[in-house]
């Protein structure tokens, strides 16, 4: 039951992000009023919430912009750092939305940025020792428990990671709107492109809830 459910999952996964990649480029066509761009829209934002020592830079991929609370950078993406679209100023604003966070001492974000370190060794180990748990599940059961104690971790800042990625996202909208960096219905454009990206996280936790699930249903059958 538990790996039909992953399967059921990764299938919703695949539409949400296959979603998202078409509302992005539907509002990537979209020009913003006025010819601001992600990055002038990032600087901006930071400016109006007094924040002065994030600075604004370009990074490779798609849809790979990101905050870094460690060295205090925005990471935009080519297509959200040079474009002035519609979808290019939701996402430059989103990311914002955590250096806002991060200036206002957010808790569930300083609780996933605590995590961290945490996330990074489970991830990086738990699925091997989990691998190894079932295969001498027989003779040393503990070890598939330690396994499903470290993915746990995983799962938990998934789910942590939710109210960060939303409120993120409430915070651009508000300052698009209030700013008039966008027209009211461009700002509707903005928050459908948000929606379908928190969407991801949200595929994301739900995955790692039923992995979870799958591990915990072979310990209990073991028993």
């Amino acid at each position: 039951m538990e790996f039909i459910l992953i399967v059921i999952i990764g299938i919703v996964g695949f539409i949400v992000q296959s979603r998202l990649q078409s509302v992005f480029n539907k509002y990537s066509k979209v020009l913003a009023p006025g010819g601001m761009t992600g990055r002038e829209a990032a600087e901006k934002m930071l400016r109006d919430y007094g924040i002065k020592d994030v600075k604004v830079v370009s990074v490779k991929g798609r849809l790979t912009d990101h905050y870094n609370p460690v060295n205090k950078t925005l990471n935009l993406s080519a297509s959200v750092y040079n474009s002035n679209s519609v979808a290019a100023l939701a996402v430059a604003a989103h990311e914002c939305g955590h250096a806002v966070q991060h200036a206002e001492g957010y808790a569930p974000l300083k609780m996933r940025s605590a995590l961290v370190p945490v996330v990074q060794f489970s991830s990086t180990w738990a699925q091997i020792i989990l691998i190894v748990g079932i295969l001498l599940i027989n003779t040393f059961p503990a070890l598939l428990y330690l396994g499903i104690a470290m993915f746990a971790m995983v799962v938990l800042f998934s789910f942590i990671t939710l109210p960060v990625e939303y409120n993120a996202s409430d915070r651009a909208l508000d300052w698009l709107e209030r700013s008039n960096s966008l027209t009211h219905t461009q700002v509707g454009q903005a928050k459908i492109t948000l929606k379908w990206a928190a969407r991801t996280y949200v595929v994301a936790a739900l995955s790692a809830l039923a992995t979870l699930l799958y591990y915990l249903g072979i310990a209990r059958d073991n028993d």
